[in-house]
C-alpha cells in the first residue's frame, strides 16, 4: 500500500503523447478540459482501483459537463504485471465503456514527471493547468466507501471548475504502489 503526496499547487501539468487503448495517440492538449483536467493514474489489477473505477466513471461523466477533461494513465511494468498489459487494459476500457482514454506509460517517464506513487492517484489542474488537487476520490475504510463519505474528488475539480482553485483540505490517495521497472 502506498499513498499520494502532497499537493504543490501552482505546479504546471506535464505534457505527454502516449498511446490509448482506443488506438490514438493523446498529448495533455487533447484531453484538457476548458475549465478543469483531471489526470488519473490507475491501473487493470490492483484492487483500490477496481473499488472505485465505478464511481470515477460516474464522476468524470459528471464532470465532462461542468468542462473538465479526464485522462487516465496506466504505469506499471506490464512484463511483471501481465494483468496491466496492453492487451487487458483495451478489454478493460471496453468492458466498462470507459469516458475517457485509457493510456499506457510504457517507459514510465509520464508517471515519473507527475511523481506518481500509487494506482488509483488523482491530479486535479484548473484551465491554466496548474496543479489544484492532489488526493483520494473519498474517505475509504477496507477498500470501501466509507457510508456518507464526501464525493472529495468530485467536490474539488468542480470548485476547480468553477474558481480555478482547489480545497485548501486534502487527503492522500491511498493504493498499490506503481510496479516501476529495474532501471
Amino acid at each position: 500500500m502506498a499513498t499520494s503526496l502532497p499537493v504543490q499547487p501552482g505546479w504546471k501539468a506535464a505534457d505527454f503523447d502516449l498511446q490509448g487503448t482506443d488506438g490514438r495517440r493523446y498529448r495533455l492538449a487533447d484531453i484538457a478540459g476548458p475549465r478543469g483536467t483531471l489526470v488519473m493514474f490507475i491501473c487493470n489489477h490492483c484492487p483500490y482501483v477496481q473499488a472505485v473505477l465505478p464511481d470515477v466513471i460516474r464522476d468524470v461523466g459528471e464532470l465532462r459537463e461542468l468542462g473538465v477533461g479526464a485522462v487516465a494513465i496506466m504505469p506499471n511494468d506490464t512484463t511483471a504485471y501481465p494483468q496491466d498489459s496492453f492487451e487487458n487494459m483495451q478489454r478493460l476500457a471496453a468492458d466498462l465503456h470507459l469516458p475517457f482514454p485509457y493510456l499506457i506509460d510504457e517507459t514510465q517517464e509520464v508517471a515519473r514527471a507527475y511523481d506518481a506513487v500509487c494506482t488509483p492517484d488523482f491530479y486535479g489542474f484548473n484551465a491554466a493547468l496548474e496543479l489544484q488537487y492532489r488526493g483520494r476520490i473519498y474517505e475509504t475504510r477496507d477498500r470501501r466507501r466509507v457510508p456518507g463519505a464526501e464525493r472529495e474528488l468530485f467536490r474539488a475539480m468542480k470548485m476547480i471548475a468553477e474558481t480555478g482553485e482547489g480545497p485548501r483540505a486534502q487527503f492522500a490517495s491511498i493504493g498499490c504502489s506503481i510496479k516501476w521497472r529495474d532501471r
